[in-house]
């Protein structure tokens, strides 16, 4: 039976709404990298909003660094580990013009691994720096060898991953450099100039069109079945 014309149109429509859907799904891509995180009164993680070479914290602060692939700071993942400064600092005693950071290193799971790589077991370390030390130095001072890219990224702790640096995984939509979430080097939600989290499916904008659109494809049936 051969559809109306109006009707025909708003297939096409839903079609369309389809495809924009789709395509913003298949935009989404994870980035496998090192995540910073502080810890939050010893009761849990909090996103860092610094990087750990800006980040100078006090004494009995617990820092901790996640190795996993997420989209971007909302959905990465924490240290398995809980932040307990007492726990992990218990064996290194308080020293004069010394500050002691309990650090929490996780690398992950075998899932969030590069390929050919296995993840080294969590551990955790107290450093014993000097009072105006950075996270990074603190870091530096108990898990070398570290390893950097050209924008500060920290891509390795004692040595891992072996190679590699924020790289994308699953979906190939070819990122580039600046398409990276913010990491251990950077602060933490990189947002657009619009707020958004710049996550990959369609903005409110083009949803907000899709549905105006749509409205107009109804009620040109209603129309139409009015006349008929």
């Amino acid at each position: 039976m051969r559809r109306p014309p109006a009707t025909a149109a708003l297939l096409l429509l839903l079609g369309a709404v389809l495809a924009v859907l789709g395509a913003g799904s298949a935009q989404a891509a994870g980035y496998r990298y090192w995540s910073f995180w502080e810890g939050d009164g010893g009761t849990g993680w909090t996103y860092a909003t610094q990087g750990p070479s800006v980040v100078r914290p006090d004494d009995g602060a617990v820092q901790g660094f996640r190795f996993s692939v997420s989209e971007d700071s909302q959905d990465s993942a924490r240290p398995r580990r809980a932040p307990d400064f007492g726990a992990v600092c218990a064996g290194t005693p308080a020293k004069d013009g010394l500050k002691r950071i309990a650090l929490v290193i996780d690398p992950g799971t075998a899932a969030d691994a590069p390929d050919g790589e296995e993840p080294p077991a969590p551990r955790t370390a107290c450093a014993r720096v000097a009072p105006d030390a950075s996270t990074a130095e603190a870091l530096a001072s108990v898990a070398k060898p570290l390893r950097y890219d050209s924008s500060a990224m920290l891509c390795a702790i004692s040595g891992y991953p072996r190679s590699g640096c924020g790289e994308q995984t699953g979906e190939d939509s070819g990122a580039s450099e600046t398409d990276r979430p913010a990491t251990a080097s950077t602060a933490g939600d990189r947002e657009g100039a619009d707020g958004s989290s710049g996550g990959g499916g369609p903005s409110a904008g083009v949803l907000t069109g899709v549905g105006a659109v749509l409205v107009l494809g109804v009620a040109a049936v209603l129309r139409a079945r009015r006349r008929r």
